[in-house]
This record gives C-alpha cells, sequence and structure tokens, in this order.
C-alpha cells in the first residue's frame, strides 16, 4: 500500500494501528503549515520547532484527533493555535515573574532565513488577502483571538460585547475563512 496516496483519514487509520511510517506521509502533508502557524504566533523558529515536534507527536501518541469533528488539517491548525497560546501565556507569566524580581528577561530572537522569509512572506499575504474580505467586526476577533492570544471572554470584555456575539463572529469569520483558504489547508 502506497500511504502518499491515501487519503488523510486512511493514513490516519493506518497510524492508529501502529504503522509509525504513517506519521511521516502526515507530516510531510502538514508539518510546514503547522510550523508557519506556530512561528506565526511565537515568532521564534526554534520554539516553533519544538511545537511542531509536539504537536505531531501528540496526534500520535494521544490519538485524540476524531474525524467525525472535521478535517485533519483543521484538527492540527487547532491543536497547534491552542499549544502556541499555552506557551505564550507561559511566556508571559515567566516574564511577569521575572520583572516582579527586578530581572528583565530580554527575548532574543533568531532573524528568519530567506527561504522562511520567503515563505512567511507568501503565507501572510494570503492570510492577510483572506482576513480583509471579512466584516470589521469578524477580523477584529480573529485577529484578537489569533495574533494578540486572548480567548473569547477577554475579547468580549475587550471589546464591551456580549460573549455570544464575540462567539459568533469568531465563529462566522472562521467559516468564511475556511471557504476562501480551502486549497491552503487542504
Amino acid at each position: 500500500m502506497n500511504l502518499a496516496t491515501q487519503t488523510d483519514l486512511e493514513v490516519y487509520q493506518v497510524l492508529l494501528n501502529g504503522e509509525s511510517l504513517a506519521l511521516g506521509v502526515l507530516y510531510d502533508r502538514y508539518g510546514s503549515l503547522v510550523y508557519r502557524l506556530a512561528l506565526r504566533m511565537l515568532s521564534q523558529p526554534q520554539e516553533a520547532e519544538d511545537l511542531t515536534q509536539e504537536v505531531f507527536l501528540a496526534l500520535w501518541q494521544k490519538r485524540a484527533y476524531d474525524p467525525k469533528r472535521g478535517s485533519l488539517s483543521s484538527f492540527l491548525m487547532t491543536l497547534t493555535r491552542s499549544r502556541a497560546i499555552d506557551r505564550l501565556r507561559t511566556r508571559g507569566s515567566n516574564q511577569r515573574f521575572l520583572q516582579r524580581w527586578g530581572q528583565n528577561e530580554e527575548v532574543v530572537t533568531r532573524p528568519h532565513t530567506p527561504f522562511e522569509q520567503a515563505s512567511l512572506g507568501e503565507r501572510s499575504e494570503q492570510v492577510k488577502a483572506a482576513l480583509d474580505t471579512l466584516p470589521e467586526l469578524q477580523r477584529q476577533v480573529v485577529e484578537m483571538a489569533y495574533y494578540e492570544g486572548l480567548s473569547q471572554s477577554e475579547i468580549a470584555e475587550r471589546l464591551a460585547t456580549p460573549l455570544g456575539t464575540v462567539k459568533t463572529r469568531g465563529r462566522q469569520a472562521l467559516i468564511k475563512l475556511k471557504r476562501i483558504l480551502q486549497d491552503f489547508v487542504g
């Protein structure tokens, strides 16, 4: 059986049956997508690489993906996003702790390689163009959630908007973005 020609679900079933080569096939398909999102959110290539590895290990070991709930790419993006937010919050807590003790931690970011810059630039333009098609109120919710790492409750509080409205705007925006970026996310 040639795994490369199988659907995501078929490859995932092979992975569940203990064939570790299936993980490599899924990594080849979605590794760069996961890495780019992690890099976009964390702004640190090494941390983005670590998170990419963590996401695929979780896919393999925890077996949490449920095909009935959506595509594998959506699952991986959601998992990456939530773990990146966890890391950002941990980073923020650590920085606040150090500041409290009078030690300012200077975050050192390594410059991106030309390949990373070109790839990021291309993807950023695609996502920016998709975001520009959203109504302002929906775009605002998505940007606050994904770029600032705010929870829906925090967004509702900042915008002085009911939580249900924020959830509705976010869901409508993600549905539109999924449709627009369908070729990008698979």
